[in-house]
């Protein structure tokens, strides 16, 4: 029996699917069709597998989000297939062939370890934290790979990014590196290009929507900065300025470090020295699930000379378990702490605000704590209305540490000690 998918591909859309690799990243305007796109491709490639119990992925940023953009595509274009099973509660599509199509949010990634894929889809990939790709998705692409007899990629474990450009964050890296690598597929759509979006609209939209979020949405520039971002004008400063370079350790000057502290979850470290006026941000480190035995030890081997620790004011706070404050048990540790102020998140922001034209990132050691400032946002509700509240997600730990940094700094008279050496003379 013979069974269509009501699915009928635009000319640019057909032609993605003709030129898809094994791993692709395509830039698209609002209104293209990529979920619709990525959707239809996963659906092919689950009924065509031939492997035992294939599984097909569709990833973003959060869970709900995945609910709203695309469970109503994959129940759509599925339902004309015999004996479908949708499992509402786990957005899981059981298709006749054994196959499995999920779709997943990435809120706490560690979750998605594990699993192993014939496929996937990352949407919007800008929003997501950079070692998706890096640590848990590449690394689960490996085991059903179908290669020819000379070794070469055949067939299955691809991997398709979409998305619209949000400034420069993992969405670009992943952008850049498709453009250069022969194997890859990496393509923009954009909307004065496509003939998707009626002039009449464009020209709407370009009139009362802000310059840098059409660019961004309808001409895919990677130059503006994250809608909603907190921080994306004074780190565009920064960027403008050249102060994102390679920024020296300084061994006659001490080091600080301001710290989020995550128990289930995330831990983020800012090492910082001070020169002058300018805060040179040195070194960046996180990690989830450690004890602070394994955040000293990190500490100990960077070889860095510390003065002080700033901790988070719940740092102070005895857990039930040991009778002890983490406070104590980085004291114990042999490092000398100190308590940051509390300060309202609203103030705390502000501070970093007033803060950021005075310091120099290294471009290698922080680049995992910029991208996180970079994508630190405005939360927004359902109705897409900006709230009065960060988004907590995977940049709040990292964006926390540095407001503990800023506002460390605005309450203290002095840190980053400089180094007395002996003096040395001929007698």
């Amino acid at each position: 029996m013979k069974i269509t998918i009501p699915y009928k591909p635009r000319p640019l859309q057909a032609e993605v699917h003709k030129n898809l690799q094994r791993f692709n990243v395509l830039v698209c305007h609002r209104r293209f069709g990529k979920t619709v796109l990525v959707i239809n491709e996963i659906i092919k490639k689950c009924l065509q597998n031939k492997l035992p119990r294939p599984r097909y992925y569709y990833i973003a940023p959060t869970y709900s989000m995945a609910k709203r953009i695309a469970w109503d595509y994959l129940k759509h274009y599925t339902s004309v297939l015999p004996n479908m099973e949708f499992h509402e509660t786990e957005l899981r599509a059981d298709l006749p062939n054994g196959g499995r199509i999920q779709l997943l949010g990435c809120e706490r990634i560690d979750t998605l370890r594990g699993l192993y894929m014939d496929g996937c889809c990352l949407d919007e990939v800008s929003q997501m934290p950079p070692k998706l790709w890096t640590e848990i998705i590449r690394p689960a692409l490996s085991d059903r790979v179908i290669t020819d007899k000379d070794g070469n990629w055949k067939d299955n474990a691809f991997m398709i990014a979409i998305g619209t450009p949000a400034g420069h964050n993992a969405f670009f890296d992943l952008y850049n590196h498709g453009l250069h690598d022969e194997n890859w597929y990496a393509q923009t759509f954009k909307a004065s290009e496509t003939n998707i979006v009626a002039e009449q609209e464009l020209a709407e939209a370009k009139k009362l929507m802000p310059p840098e979020i059409y660019e961004s949405e309808y001409e895919c520039s990677f130059e503006s900065g994250a809608i909603g971002s907190i921080y994306a004008l004074s780190l565009n400063k920064a960027d403008k300025e050249k102060r994102v370079t390679k920024v020296p350790y300084d061994s006659t000057i001490k080091v600080d470090t301001f710290w989020d502290l995550g128990m289930k979850d995330k831990t983020a470290i800012w090492f910082a020295q001070q020169k002058g006026s300018a805060i040179h941000l040195i070194d960046y480190y996180e990690n989830s699930g450690e004890s602070l035995e394994h955040y000293a030890s990190v500490l100990d081997d960077k070889d860095y000379i510390y003065d002080t620790h700033y901790l988070p004011h719940d740092a102070k706070v005895r857990e039930i378990g040991t009778g002890k404050s983490r406070m104590e048990i980085a004291q114990s540790l042999g490092l000398s702490t100190s308590i940051v102020p509390k300060m309202s998140i609203e103030d705390g922001i502000n501070s970093v605000r007033m803060t950021l034209s005075r310091c120099w990132f290294d471009f290698e050691k922080t680049k995992e704590g910029l991208d996180a400032l970079r994508q630190y946002k405005w939360a927004i509700d359902d109705k897409g209305v900006t709230k009065n509240r960060p988004q907590h997600d995977w940049t709040s730990h990292s964006a926390d540490a540095f407001r503990y940094l800023c506002v460390g700094l605005q309450e203290t008279k002095s840190w980053s000690t400089e180094i007395k050496y002996p003096r040395l003379g001929i007698v």
